[in-house]
């Protein structure tokens, strides 16, 4: 078997002027050179603002065509440039892998009043007192976008939690109330914190089936759309693993590929990762345990045990 190797083609301080799907598309030929075998993109889709490194994802269906959020681009370029550069990596034997940020959505368009908990940040099962309605950011309509590609809206009720009450102008993790809500069970998740379902922003429900359906429509349209060759998942720790068992699968039955996938499961505890890769088949993960053994022995007296 040929040895394979994925090169990480992004730093969080590259400048912000929409050159980099660009730039990318010129190094190919390059990175060929190297043996690189795939190539890990940045977020493709609008964020925050023009200089959101991608994780603070806005809209799945924007891969910097619309005018929203102030920019039409993303920080790393417009749609063309994009798909251009996963063209030029495959023309070039490079499998591009998209990063994928599904745990969570920001900057909505307006706000919404719901009844909510809030919960210790410490520990997200101890619950901080009674329920009460809060104005939370988690009604998304992508007006820039006018429903082109889809016409899916967000509400409070697909997301589990949220962390600002604009109508107190006070941060939080606040647990939302309503049929069904509640975060992830607690095998699904790490257990980090008690119940690491939530980490940033609004957080999606995974139990909500318009939630599911509105992720599979948008994978599909993806895939369509530009061709990648793989994903790299953000934040699996924080995402029910039953969701991925079951994603991943259905896309590679619907699309024939065989799609590989490596997820960001940020633990040291070697027993955490395994026990996420026995519940989420043919995936791979971050050896994150070996970057705190890198970290510690640069640090270390020259004593460190590895």
């Amino acid at each position: 078997m040929q040895n394979q190797t994925l090169m990480q083609y992004f730093e969080w301080y590259l400048p912000h002027d929409g050159q980099h799907w660009t730039h990318l598309t010129e190094d190919a030929q390059h990175l060929a050179n190297l043996g690189i075998s795939h190539v890990w993109m940045p977020p493709a889709f609008k964020a925050t603002n023009e200089k959101d490194v991608g994780y603070g994802v806005y809209d799945l269906f924007d891969l910097g065509e619309f005018n929203q959020k102030g920019t039409v681009r993303t920080k790393y370029g417009f749609k063309e440039d994009y798909l251009q550069a996963i063209q030029t990596l495959k023309s070039h034997g490079i499998q591009p892998m998209a990063d994928v940020v599904l745990n969570h959505k920001a900057a909505a368009d307006r706000l919404e009043s719901f009844q909510v908990i809030e919960v210790d940040p410490e520990d997200r099962t101890i619950e901080l007192g009674e329920p009460f309605t809060i104005n939370g950011w988690t009604n998304f309509t992508f007006d820039g976008r006018q429903n082109t590609y889809n016409d899916f809206h967000w509400h409070w009720y697909h997301f589990t939690g949220t962390d600002y009450d604009a109508k107190r102008r006070k941060s939080g993790i606040y647990l939302i109330q309503g049929d069904n809500k509640g975060w992830a069970h607690e095998e699904l998740v790490d257990n980090e914190n008690g119940n690491y379902d939530y980490l940033m922003y609004a957080d999606l429900d995974f139990k909500h089936p318009e939630v599911i359906q509105n992720i599979y429509d948008w994978a599909d349209w993806f895939m369509e759309t530009t061709g990648v060759a793989g994903f790299r998942l953000d934040a699996v720790k924080h995402i029910g693993s039953d969701f991925f068992a079951r994603w991943l699968p259905n896309l590679r039955e619907a699309t024939g590929k065989l799609l590989p996938a490596v997820g960001e499961y940020w633990s040291y505890d070697v027993g955490q990762l395994c026990s996420y890769l026995d519940r989420v088949p043919d995936v791979a993960l971050f050896d994150v345990p070996l970057h705190f053994h890198f970290h510690e022995a640069s640090v270390s007296d020259g004593n460190f045990d590895l």
